[in-house]
């Protein structure tokens, strides 16, 4: 996130090849979310070359050479002369002195004007994100973490808006910018954070912060071996920075921060902490990207990803249209590659037919109307699909075929055409957002929570884990929470994971202290939906006993009275606020 003093993601244990992560319309397979991270490696400045050491004989002057260096040289009598010289093709100047001897000062050539006209646009378009995040702590959900500070880059865009990353800015308390060469510090307002495409939109209200700058204009999709330039402020220093390498692949990419697939750029130029945000440009000075995250494995230097004009447009026109950022739709499906001949011939397909095998439906999403398990999704939108789920992209190139769903916004209709019983189908449907049993993120709000008796309940998500379990979460987290994570699917758009987090301990629960992380599945012998629907019954409970069922056949068992009875004074001697988070309260 910026500069600051934490690490995003993981180091992989294992090659980035064989760690990709599914998301729905993709294989399932490893997960992928930890194999990029940003990196927060320090860079030391580099120690100035040392002098030049000449070499002669006695009563010979060695000569020095460095940047300001001055170079003495021996006259003829016939070169004596009080008339200055200037050899401007070497930048050579000649000042005479007393003597035999003339003293010579080497100076750097100044750069051509158009060179400058090209650079200085849109690089003062590029500022420097300060940030103070102040965490929620999902441990003891009725507090937040202590505050800390990061700094990040961004760039103006038309419409008096900037961009920048949205892990620069997550849980913001404050945000404010600065701009080059300017040592007045802006305060800034978030507009919107796309957590899936780790973008976000600021703006600043001081008139003055939009005075004698030009916005950065946005290039096309740059193709491979492509120049690039990223500029932004990494750590290392306080002044503006860049780095240029080549675009040197170019696919669908797992988004760290948003645990999503989106279009991404790799590219072999340097992207350190504090480069998050700043803007990748082309040799015409236009912008191709953002710069977001890089690889860090053992066996892998120099690789960083930005996030391509494609996706970047995609939010940008997102927010224009709604007001907000509604996010990227999906197509709610889990597919299987179609490569071996015989699951071709037994799934009914001619030699001339292509496509993949819808595996399950995401029942929350609206292609459960219409399409079924085991259709074979031939094309979409006009588009057809190769046994492998690929489609064509560009000369030469292929990309996953949920490269086309992205470039869709939410509420628009797709049409897709499948293969059932020999028969070729054809659907409209209405693309919408992903509901995850366990989301990713809860986007900027407090996490929810409830305590009866000393049991705190809670609801289980990525950040969740995360901070239960560490960065590590995937190989540290319960294996049957992480079988939900992975594969579980919402029934409904209102189900979550609810589960007791731990017993602040008391009289009244004596017994039951070492349960933790444990999920509740019923209470009194109805079902647990969400957390809400808990709280409603346990609030208006009349029965004499408190029962819920944990997993494992787990069972808890209070009486109602002496339950009740109890949760203020476990409260007051923990400094707890409230039985419940705002969010159940209504």
């Amino acid at each position: 996130m910026g500069d600051p003093k934490r690490k995003r993601g993981r180091k992989p244990k294992q090659p980035a090849a064989e760690t990709q992560r599914n998301n729905p319309g993709t294989t399932s397979s490893a997960a992928m979310d930890d194999v990029f991270s940003v990196s927060n490696v320090e860079l030391a400045d580099s120690d100035p070359p040392a002098a030049a050491k000449g070499r002669g004989g006695r009563g010979r002057k060695a000569a020095k050479h460095s940047d300001n260096a001055e170079t003495s040289i021996v006259s003829s009598p016939a070169r004596r002369t009080s008339r200055a010289a200037e050899i401007h093709g070497d930048c050579v100047l000649s000042v005479p002195v007393s003597g035999d001897v003339a003293r010579h000062s080497v100076i750097d050539p100044l750069p051509r004007w158009e060179d400058v006209v090209k650079v200085v646009p849109s690089m003062d378009a590029v500022v420097k994100v300060f940030c103070v995040h102040t965490e929620p702590n999902f441990s003891l959900p009725w507090q937040r973490k202590r505050q800390y500070s990061s700094s990040s880059s961004g760039f103006i865009i038309g419409g008096r808006r900037v961009l920048t990353n949205a892990h620069s800015v997550e849980h913001h308390t404050q945000v404010k910018l600065k701009k080059r060469g300017s040592d007045t510090k802006y305060l800034a307002t978030v507009l919107a954070i796309g957590t899936e495409c780790d973008i976000a939109m600021l703006t600043v209200n001081d008139d003055e912060f939009w005075e004698a700058v030009l916005p950065v204009e946005f290039g096309s999709l740059p193709a491979l071996q492509d120049a690039v330039t990223v500029v932004g402020y990494p750590i290392g220093g306080d002044t503006i920075s860049v780095t240029s390498g080549v675009v040197s692949r170019m696919e669908i990419l797992s988004y760290v921060h948003g645990s999503t697939e989106l279009l991404g750029l790799q590219i072999d130029a340097a992207i350190n902490s504090g480069n998050s945000g700043g803007p990748a440009f082309n040799d015409k000075g236009k912008c191709v990207g953002i710069a977001f995250q890089s690889l860090k494995h053992e066996d892998a230097e120099n690789i960083g990803y930005v996030i391509p004009t494609p996706v970047i447009m995609h939010f940008i026109q997102d927010y224009e249209r709604n007001g907000e950022y509604t996010g990227f739709p999906i197509l709610g499906v889990e597919w299987q590659k179609m490569e071996n001949p015989d699951l071709r011939i037994a799934m009914g397909m001619k030699r001339d037919q292509k496509g993949v095998r819808i595996r399950r439906i995401e029942p929350t999403a609206p292609e459960s109307q219409v399409l079924k398990p085991s259709d074979i999704l031939l094309s979409f939108d006009g588009i057809d699909i190769a046994n492998d789920g690929t489609v064509p992209f560009r000369h030469g190139e292929r990309i996953g075929f949920s490269y086309l769903v992205s470039q869709k916004y939410t509420g628009e209709n797709a049409v897709v055409k499948v293969l059932r019983s020999s028969d070729i189908i054809e659907f409209s449907i209405k693309l919408a957002t992903h509901k995850r049993l366990i989301p990713a993120h809860i986007k900027g709000k407090p996490p929810s929570y409830y305590i009866i008796a000393g049991f705190v309940f809670t609801t289980v998500s990525v950040p969740y884990l995360k901070s239960e379990y560490g960065k590590d979460y995937e190989y540290d987290a319960p294996v049957k929470l992480l079988d939900k994570h992975l594969h579980a699917m919402a029934e409904s758009e209102d189900e979550q994971l609810v589960l007791i987090s731990q017993v602040l301990v008391a009289d009244i629960n004596i017994g039951y202290e070492e349960i933790v992380n444990t999920q509740v599945h019923a209470f009194n012998g109805k079902p647990v939906n969400n957390l809400k629907s808990l709280v409603s019954m346990v609030e208006n409970c009349e029965d004499e006993f408190l029962k819920f069922d944990l997993e494992y056949q787990q069972i808890v068992v209070l009486q109602t009275r002496t339950a009740k009875a109890a949760t203020l004074d476990i409260l007051t001697m923990h400094c707890i606020p409230s039985a419940m988070s705002d969010d159940l309260k209504t």
